[in-house]
């Protein structure tokens, strides 16, 4: 019997022996790990009801103890299976959580009958990316906040650490911001085209319920990226502040999909004052050190024909309007530095910036391959894979079926691809995406600059929940295994045959799959 776990360990080496127990685990260890015991205990007496089975908390022989050890880094842990109990080890929360669960895995796969059996052996593990992420686009279609917690949870069962949480866009405004309240009265609802009778759709999430996401995903050691998308993708803001575009309107809040003209005016002072005050309602609400600005798909023909913009360009000595996105971004970056905050951004943040350069600091998310973020690491900045090239856009069809849902802007994403990703440009299938085909250009294997990488969620057709999960699920599986296993470890075979035990355990958690040819 071997243990199957995704996303798989550095090494698993078997004892003789087994660790079986029919009563719930007794869960203890150093009080520096308290929070992290508690909340395993309460995942599993879950994920047992989900199950049917109903388990008194009584003392029992066999422990699972949680105590500080020496690990590769802080995320990982050491996972002893004995015939009399099981050891964690951990040098910090986040690493014993991940180790628990690991557990946690092996409790939903294992538990039948009424016994758990486990064979005896060492798992030692850590993270090869301190960056793996998932993003959730909550602009396009309004997830609940149960709908949120639920896929927190199973994206903390997989190791993930970062929840990039897109909040605005042209289609919806979701955060409240106390100075600017028709951001959430007018641009959190759209017209609902889809539906036979013409109403309004949409939503916002109040204060409370951001802290509530925000703390349930701490206890899970996923640390909550949110996104406001700057300068461009704002006719949600100029539905609710026309003064704030270069027309001045007619603007609505869009039901269409792509890319919109409408951006904010960049001769008009007022726009950043709107701007401070979003990103001081950040700050406030998240303790994340980072804020994504967006940047990305910034369209310039209001630009060109507004005479603001154009006296603006004249002022600042640029020669091309769409210099005007770096000025824009530049001050941005440089707001949320004073806030503390760490600014990222789409790859578009990097063009146009003869004359206001992106700041070092700025963070450079690579989504239009992975060109963007080998000449972002080329010029120092830190990098987040998340090429819709490689797998990571979910909302792109598993296979090219017309009875799958999802698009084919850049072909399928089967689980495959989403496998195959590398986040580290000079390895795997980004080996040979170099920026502007240099085949002699390239990033050095011991780079730092590169933190990770991201899956996306984007939800133009994704409208309910468990078709997200079916979107998400297992591709997220295989995106997991690519940022956290050594490269040296993966084995797309082998992994598939993890997958068929692990789809088990999604079934237990009530997670949608898709179910299809995984190439």
């Amino acid at each position: 019997m071997e243990l199957s776990i995704i996303p798989k360990p550095v090494s698993i080496r078997y004892k003789e022996g087994f660790f079986q127990s029919q009563e719930f685990p007794s869960i203890y260890g150093d009080e520096e790990f308290q929070d992290e015991i508690d909340t395993l205990s309460q995942q599993l007496l879950d994920d047992l009801g989900k199950m049917g089975i109903d388990i008194p908390l009584e003392e029992t022989e066999k422990t699972i103890q949680c105590r500080r050890g020496k690990t590769e880094n802080d995320e990982g842990y050491r996972l002893d299976i004995t015939e009399d109990g099981i050891v964690i080890e951990a040098e910090s929360p986040a690493g014993m959580y991940h180790g628990l669960q690991t557990f946690r895995q092996l409790y939903l796969s294992e538990y039948r009958n009424g016994r758990l059996s486990l064979p005896c052996a060492e798992i030692i593990d850590y993270p090869r990316f301190s960056w793996r992420g998932f993003m959730l686009d909550s602009s396009r279609y309004f997830y609940s906040v149960p709908f949120i917690k639920h896929l927190i949870d199973a994206l903390s069962l997989h190791h993930i650490n970062r929840f990039h949480w897109h909040l605005t866009d042209d289609q919806g405004w979701r955060l409240p911001v106390k100075e600017y309240p028709l951001l959430t009265e007018i641009g959190s609802r759209k017209i609902e085209t889809r539906l036979q009778r013409l109403s309004y759709s949409g939503g916002f999430y109040t204060e409370e319920n951001i802290r509530e996401v925000v703390n349930y995903a701490a206890a899970r050691h996923i640390e909550i990226i949110p996104e406001v998308d700057l300068p461009g993708h704002t006719s949600a803001v100029l539905a609710s502040y026309p003064g704030l575009g270069c027309t001045g309107g007619p603007y609505r809040v869009e039901d269409r999909f792509g890319i919109m003209e409408e951006v904010l005016c960049a001769g008009n002072d007022d726009i950043f004052d709107m701007i401070s005050a979003v990103f001081n309602t950040l700050a406030e609400l998240f303790p994340s050190k980072w804020v994504h600005i967006g940047g990305d798909e910034v369209m310039t023909n209001r630009w060109e024909s507004c005479p603001k913009c154009q006296e603006r360009l004249e002022e600042l000595g640029l020669s091309e309007t769409g210099e005007l996105q770096s000025w824009i971004t530049y001050r941005m970056v440089q707001m949320l530095s004073r806030l503390g905050k760490t600014a990222i951004g789409w790859d578009e943040i990097l063009e146009d910036s003869q004359e206001f350069k992106l700041p070092k600091e700025a963070i450079v998310m690579s989504w239009r391959g992975a060109a963007g973020g080998i000449k972002a690491c080329n010029l120092g900045h830190q990098v987040i894979m998340s090429p819709n090239t490689e797998g990571c856009y979910l909302d792109y069809k598993h296979i090219n079926t017309p009875e799958e849902p999802g698009q084919l802007f850049e072909g399928a994403a089967s689980v495959y691809k989403s496998y195959s990703m590398d986040p580290h440009p000079a390895q795997g299938l980004l080996r040979k995406i170099l920026f502007q085909q240099n085949e002699n250009e390239t990033i050095n294997e011991d780079s730092s600059l590169i933190l990770g990488g991201q899956c996306n969620l984007w939800s133009e057709l994704i409208y309910a929940g468990k078709i997200a999960e079916y979107m998400i699920f297992p591709r997220l599986c295989a995106i997991a295994e690519a940022t956290w296993t050594p490269k040296e470890n993966k084995d797309f075979e082998d992994f598939s045959q993890r997958l068929q035990e692990h789809r088990n355990r999604l079934d237990i958690l009530g997670i949608n799959q898709y179910r299809g040819p995984l190439r």
